[in-house]
């Protein structure tokens, strides 16, 4: 089958974009089954006493290596980005989210280029995670549970790393 009127570029298909295609299904599918479940039951989950006692039902049963496999891994891209910054002269990826509001865009979509695929799997380990647990999915705690598992460590480690690279750098011999 020839898709001819999608121009070439629109038709390469990359890693990242088979797990982002594989995401959203996994969330479109999933959604309707649990609005049903909340609107048959008048408990929406999140923020319950329910939602809370599954997280540390997650962190007891399959997939818990993931909660310590996926921050390690944001962490390393953390550590590497953090070499970059220190590198290019930049200030921490902290300080820039908070008090540089004009470098703040350029660096927080470097920071979601860099972890997007991690989150995306993230969300998608979880989903599965639920099934194998509780037997059922929810949609809503993936997205809420998975991204502060990537971004958190990886922000904190980029921040670091840069400062400490910073300061451990040796200045560029002066010329005679």
């Amino acid at each position: 089958m020839c898709l001819s009127f999608l121009p070439a570029a629109e038709m390469k298909v990359t890693r990242s974009s088979i797990l982002n295609l594989l995401l959203v299904a996994a969330i479109l599918g999933t959604a309707p089954f649990a609005i049903q479940r909340a609107w048959e039951s008048g408990n929406v989950y999140l923020f319950t006493q329910g939602f809370f006692d599954d997280l540390l039902a997650r962190l007891s049963g399959p997939g818990r290596f993931r909660f310590i496999l996926q921050p390690l891994m944001a962490i390393f891209l953390g550590f590497r980005s953090g070499l970059k910054d220190a590198q290019a002269g930049r200030p921490t990826f902290l300080w820039v989210m908070l008090f540089h509001p004009e470098l703040r865009k350029e660096v927080w979509r470097q920071a979601i280029a860099t972890v997007r695929d991690l989150i995306a799997l993230a969300i998608l380990l979880d989903l599965v995670a639920q099934a194998l647990i509780f037997r059922e999915i929810r949609p809503g705690p993936a997205l809420i549970i998975a991204p502060p598992l990537i971004l958190i460590p990886y922000a904190l480690s980029r921040a670091l790393v840069n400062r400490v690279a910073r300061r451990h750098r040796t200045p560029a011999p002066v010329p005679r």
